[in-house]
């Protein structure tokens, strides 16, 4: 296994997780040597017919895990709000997670209307979280940024605060992208910090110079998958060339069944073996 989950966000260079939605993403990550790998809530939801970001994909989200705690990877799993209100509900959902052997959540305070949690209530989640699962790592997402909200930076820092004091390991501020902006947050957050990768910002070299030490992608590679199904079926649609560098059929099966007993193994039982 690689190194302990917690450790990795104190390491010299930051920890680049790469979100998956499904069993066969997931497994390929994995394949290429990252040793942690994140879910992301959007493909994890749109992938089930769902929308983002309004709980409804609590079961999708749940039965995702118990596949994918077979991998030998540290796993890090989006459970968008807590999917509840009730601070012991969202406690339930994270435990059943870490007795998959889910590595750490990440647990936002945005709403699906563009309003932010008040910041006590979702402190509360935080701590009944933690009280029930001390190992876990609890990633506090907070969305001043993301929702375009006034005042983003000192939004921000002070809900920040609030969830580290409430027992959050690490902070996770999506759409913060201007480097002076995630410079003071890397100096003043008391934690690590996590940033999304923007194609069109900082890239990873620049992020790890101004101290971040989670890089998350997100939707990104979702998105881009979707992006290339279209291209490709356009592209039998009209006769033009179709990209010649595919995984082949036989790649994408013995990548899978590689996992195979253990996933078989995993739906008998109803949980995935010890690791």
């Amino acid at each position: 296994m690689p190194s302990d989950f917690h450790a990795v966000h104190y390491g010299d260079e930051p920890l680049l997780l790469p979100n998956a939605w499904d069993f066969a993403s997931a497994a390929a990550l994995a394949a290429m040597g990252f040793d942690a790998v994140g879910t992301t809530s959007l493909g994890v939801a749109a992938a089930a017919g769902l929308p983002d970001a309004t709980g409804l994909a609590r079961d999708a989200t749940l039965a995702l895990a118990r596949v994918l705690a077979v991998l030998p990877v540290h796993l890090s799993v989006d459970i968008e709000s807590g999917f509840s209100e009730t601070p012991e509900e969202v406690a339930e959902v994270a435990a059943q997670l870490a007795e998959l052997g889910i590595a750490g959540v990440n647990i936002e305070d945005g709403r699906a209307d563009g309003t932010l949690a008040d910041p006590g209530r979702h402190a509360e989640v935080i701590e009944a979280v933690k009280r029930r699962c001390p190992d876990l790592f609890l990633n506090a997402r907070t969305d001043p940024y993301w929702l375009g909200l006034d005042r983003p930076l000192e939004r921000t820092l002070e809900r920040a605060r609030r969830y580290r004091e409430a027992g959050a390991d690490g902070i996770f501020v999506p759409g913060a992208v201007a480097a002076a902006d995630i410079s003071t947050l890397a100096d003043r957050v008391d934690g690590p910090l996590n940033i999304l990768f923007s194609p069109a910002h900082l890239p990873l070299a620049d992020l790890a110079g101004l101290g971040v030490a989670r890089v998350s992608t997100g939707s990104l590679l979702f998105r881009a998958s979707q992006g290339a199904v279209a291209r490709t079926a356009a592209a039998v649609r009209d006769g033009a060339s179709v990209p010649a560098d595919l995984p082949a059929y036989g790649e994408v099966q013995d990548l899978i069944e590689g996992y195979c007993p253990a996933v078989i193994g995993a739906a008998r039982s109803g949980r995935p073996p010890l690791r």
